[in-house]
């Protein structure tokens, strides 16, 4: 059975149940909650906010993941056959469905065992009806009424050809569109076995569709809930321990102070900020009073390069270090990407990387290379990669006709790629203030609108880029709207009531 990934709407959806035999339907499971490691809203915990992050990871780590994350899906969890795990399995299922086929070629026939699948694709049925559908759920009753068919059971007259064409024919009135094509191919199966074990597969694939329907549908209901009972679990912490926002008082007096300050000179600070998009570059960078959105934009922009030897990290924030380390980890490799990238271009020219294919054949190379940065020395990885990207761009050069680089060209773009992820590199520095600074565009302005004007540098990652903002964006104000009262009372104390007027929570 394949997992199951799309996020489609059902022709019927409703809720969920499932009965006591399921032969080849696996609960929903979400991969990335298999352990506290991998899982993005569990973090290691600080003591001094154990039952905070304790309490709201049991209780509201789902609701929060599906209310930051649109693209959530529950997948159907398939063991691996290479697995213990898989074996046993699929040598319980094998041997369930050798048993009933015994059964009903035995004579007289035993329809024990098809009873009771029966008896659960029924219960299957009936859950994917919504309440309003009472026809269809009479009917349903009415086909598979488990009186009558133990009746016809026990006088040797049960049909299960017949039913499963029924079944079959709900089926195809209650699936997703993407599933009428498996739900087709069913009814070219002649074996009774084969058709109800087929019909339990894809039985299966329906049941995740609806909930994942039925998610989506839920998702603000969902992240109300999850920004209220934080916010109150918060609450209960903070009375019992007033010291609780210390660090986050820290926190955001540390970014007003950055602001206040002039920007750092360097030779491309102009350029960058002005080349990035001009729109957002002004709003993010003008030298206005402060504001507490402008301080907050800046107090999450520093929790990317957030030393993780610093325990001061602020508790509102806590249970979501995890993932925010994440998107550093996920910033640092698209600044090399783009360093790579742009490296590149300088020696190959503009016709070469005029060409989407190649550009993407390279980017996949180097992406692939660049995991190697994580389990072998950084000079050693670094090497690999030059060499790959000059020898990439050297054929392909050849193979639209055009000059080929020159010894000491190939040998620059080598020279100039190994030393492309030391901080000190003009072009590093450049593109991660370009990254940085697109960052806290999002922020401003939101994802799409920073992404209308990207400097030469960083078009090249606009779909990465995308991805990166929309996280950042989802996690800071899944953080605003459940702490957005206290960092306005903290933020009182930093903004002098001549420079900003006092803001609604609601504007943050």
């Amino acid at each position: 059975m394949t997992d199951v990934e799309e996020n489609v709407p059902l022709k019927d959806p409703g809720d969920a149940e499932s009965g006591p035999c399921k032969p080849e339907i696996s609960g929903p499971t979400r991969e990335d909650m298999s352990s506290p490691k991998d899982h993005p809203f569990r973090v290691p915990h600080v003591l001094s906010v154990t039952g905070l992050i304790d309490t709201v990871n049991d209780v509201s780590k789902l609701s929060k993941e599906v209310g930051m994350n649109h693209d959530f899906h529950m997948e159907e969890k398939v063991l691996p056959l290479s697995s213990l795990e898989g074996r046993v399995q699929e040598t319980m299922h094998n041997a369930f469905w050798d048993h009933l086929e015994e059964q009903l070629l035995a004579t007289p026939p035993d329809f024990s065992c098809a009873l009771e699948l029966l008896k659960e694709i029924k219960e299957i049925l009936l859950s994917l009806l919504l309440p309003r559908r009472n026809r269809l759920r009479s009917e349903i009753e009415e086909a598979l009424d488990m009186n009558l068919l133990k009746q016809d059971a026990e006088h040797g007259a049960l049909n299960v050809p017949r039913l499963s064409k029924y079944i079959l024919n709900m089926m195809t009135l209650l699936c997703a569109p993407v599933r009428d094509e498996a739900v087709q191919k069913l009814e070219n199966i002649t074996d009774p076995v084969r058709l109800l074990r087929g019909i339990f597969q894809v039985l299966g694939l329906m049941k995740m569709d609806m909930v994942n329907y039925t998610i989506q549908s839920l998702q603000p209901q969902l992240q109300e809930h999850s920004v209220q009972y934080e916010r109150a679990k918060f609450q209960e912490l903070l009375n019992k321990q007033p010291s609780l926002l210390d660090h986050t008082t820290k926190w955001l007096t540390r970014a007003a102070a950055d602001l206040s300050m002039p920007p750092p000179s360097c030779p491309d600070t102009r350029d960058s900020s002005s080349v990035v998009c001009p729109s957002p570059s002004e709003a993010a960078n003008s030298p206005e009073p402060l504001n507490p959105k402008m301080v907050l934009s800046q107090g999450f922009l520093n929790l990317l390069l957030w030393d993780p030897e610093d325990e001061e990290f602020p508790e509102t924030l806590l249970m979501d270090r995890a993932q925010l380390q994440e998107l550093e980890a996920q910033l640092r490799q698209l600044t090399i990407l783009a360093s790579v990238l742009l490296v590149a271009s300088s020696f190959s020219g503009s016709v070469l990387f005029g060409s989407p294919q190649f550009v993407a054949k390279l980017k996949r190379i180097t992406k692939a290379l660049m995991e190697e940065l994580k389990s072998r020395p950084e000079e050693e990885a670094l090497l690999t990669v030059s060499e790959q990207v000059s020898q990439e761009i050297h054929q392909s050069l050849q193979n639209m006709g055009l000059a080929a680089l020159s010894s000491d060209n190939t040998a620059s773009l080598i020279g100039e790629l190994q030393n492309i992820t030391k901080k000190e590199n003009c072009v590093h520095s450049v593109i991660d203030q370009r990254i940085h600074l697109f960052l806290k565009c999002c922020l401003v302005l939101g994802v799409q609108r920073s992404l209308l004007d990207l400097p030469v540098g960083l078009t090249l990652i606009e779909a990465e880029l995308a991805e990166l903002g929309q996280k950042f964006v989802s996690l800071t104000h899944h953080s605003q709207q459940v702490f957005g009262p206290y960092y306005m009372e903290i933020l009182k104390t930093l903004i002098p009531p001549a420079q900003a007027l006092e803001t609604e929570v609601g504007s943050l």
